[in-house]
């Protein structure tokens, strides 16, 4: 099926198209390692995680690039206050994104690029650019002619007086234009720095990502993703310089993801109200904060309160039960024919499913598929009769594409754990031999780890609380 997807370019749905055959180059912006991600960082890497994977469902390999930010203003400071090294702060937040992500599910990419490691690569770029008239050096310090790159402003839709009188614009004496940014800075006293040509200093923000999408991916890029919050001045820079740099168009298709407001006010570090995802963590389901941050489309904002948490929660647990109990109700099954309406259903559901994805990627609109797939599988399970192939063929649906596409539930195969399972047996033995309160002992056990028992005709049934 064909890939819509909306440019921020040229701000209007676009059929996908890329430069190799079934293979994307995809670059996403992570984080600055200065401190714990918080939810608005996740929203990204969580949503681009799910659109990576729906694009090796419909048979792309993609080469998936994210980077580190292990060298900035935010890492200096921190390293002050601290009396940490930068690398030493860098790499104990490298350790805590990868643990954060781990539990939100989302996958390693294909390469994780430190700034650090490309130093030679930003050097490199930085002087063609010089060479090309693009770049200029001042007392250390080496910035970009913006004015000299033809259609800069071209991805935030801003005329040039409209950014020159911005008030993010930067104000410095040592710039030609006040729209002039920083490729290199030099080192002050005791900053991390490099030898180079201009003298002892550190790359500027903007050249680390253009160097590394550039090493790892090439000239042109099939896509490029980050937050809202990136589109200006980041990504407007990027497309300067490696534009400028290569002569090539730096980026076919650009997406960004909204912003998230807590309890309907904009997230800010001034107000006091950023979440950081290891402390959700410590109150939420991993998967609920998952869930949360796929149920609304990426391009519009969502709004965080405790109740949408909890909602979110709920709901990933009616997922994970009817995906379990379908496990269990097809143990007690027989083996024989396919049932042919099941299979019409689930091939509906493909499709609606596959539809909804392959239009800008609208995860909310999936999450509703996968709702009508817990009424079916809920419909099942209350039959008296069914065959296991009929029933797999629904859990295969849940493990493709509420698991692995969206990576909302836990895959557990189709037997019990061997711990609950031999506790259930153990109870069913008490039962049998009327040591009822050896059998509520277990049951209490079994409820403190979280698992309620269900008595049905088929058997003990149980599932996650």
């Amino acid at each position: 099926m064909t890939i819509k997807l909306f440019n921020t370019l040229t701000r209007q749905k676009e059929t996908l198209t890329t430069l190799e055959k079934n293979r994307i180059n995809m670059y996403v912006c992570g984080p600055t390692v200065y401190s714990y991600i918080h939810i608005g960082n996740a929203r990204c890497f969580v949503f681009f995680d799910v659109v990576r994977r729906f694009l090796e469902h419909q048979g792309y390999e993609v080469n998936y690039v994210q980077n580190f930010t292990d060298v900035d203003d935010r890492l200096i400071n921190a390293s002050i206050e601290t009396g940490l090294s930068v690398p030493e702060i860098a790499e104990r937040y490298i350790e805590a994104y990868f643990e954060d992500m781990d539990a939100l599910g989302v996958k390693r990419a294909t390469t994780h690029p430190r700034a650090t490691e490309n130093i030679q690569e930003m050097l490199e770029f930085i002087q063609d650019l010089i060479g090309k008239g693009y770049a200029y050096e001042k007392n250390g310090d080496v910035y970009f002619r913006s004015l000299k790159k033809e259609g800069y402003g071209c991805l935030s839709h801003h005329s040039l007086e409209d950014l020159k009188s911005g008030a993010r614009v930067e104000v410095n004496d040592l710039k030609e234009s006040p729209l002039d940014f920083a490729l290199w800075k030099a080192a002050k006293p005791g900053e991390i720095s490099w030898e180079t040509p201009w003298g002892p200093g550190r790359p500027g923000w903007h050249i680390e990502c253009s160097a590394m999408a550039r090493r790892y991916l090439g000239d042109t890029l099939d896509i490029h993703a980050g937050g809202i919050d990136l589109c200006f001045p980041h990504h407007e820079n990027e497309i300067a310089q490696s534009e400028a740099m290569t002569g090539e168009t730096f980026v076919r298709y650009w997406l960004h993801n909204e912003f998230i407001n807590m309890n309907n006010v904009k997230m800010s570090k001034s107000v006091g109200n950023v979440m950081s995802v290891v402390e959700l963590r410590k109150h939420f389901e991993p998967l609920a904060l998952r869930y949360f941050l796929l149920s609304t489309h990426y391009r519009n904002p969502m709004n965080f309160t405790e109740d949408t948490l909890r909602q979110a929660d709920e709901s990933v647990k009616r997922i994970q039960t009817a995906y379990e109990n379908l496990q269990h109700r097809i143990q007690a099954a027989q083996s024989g024919e396919v049932d042919g309406s099941i299979v019409s259903q689930v091939e509906g559901l493909t499709s609606r499913f596959i539809a909804e994805m392959s239009d800008d990627f609208n995860s909310a609109n999936a999450i509703t598929v996968v709702f009508d797939c817990v009424r079916l599988a809920n419909d099942l399970v209350s039959r008296e009769v069914i065959t296991q192939e009929t029933g797999k063929r629904v859990i295969n649906w849940f493990e493709t594409f509420a698991g692995s596409i969206l990576g909302l539930i836990h895959q557990n195969g189709t037997f019990l754990e061997d711990e609950i399972e031999s506790l259930i047996e153990e109870r069913q033995q008490a039962r049998k031999n009327r040591d009822f309160a050896l059998a509520d002992a277990i049951r209490n056990q079994l409820m403190e780890q979280g698992i309620v028992l269900e008595d049905t005709p088929q058997g003990v049934r149980w599932k996650r609380k």
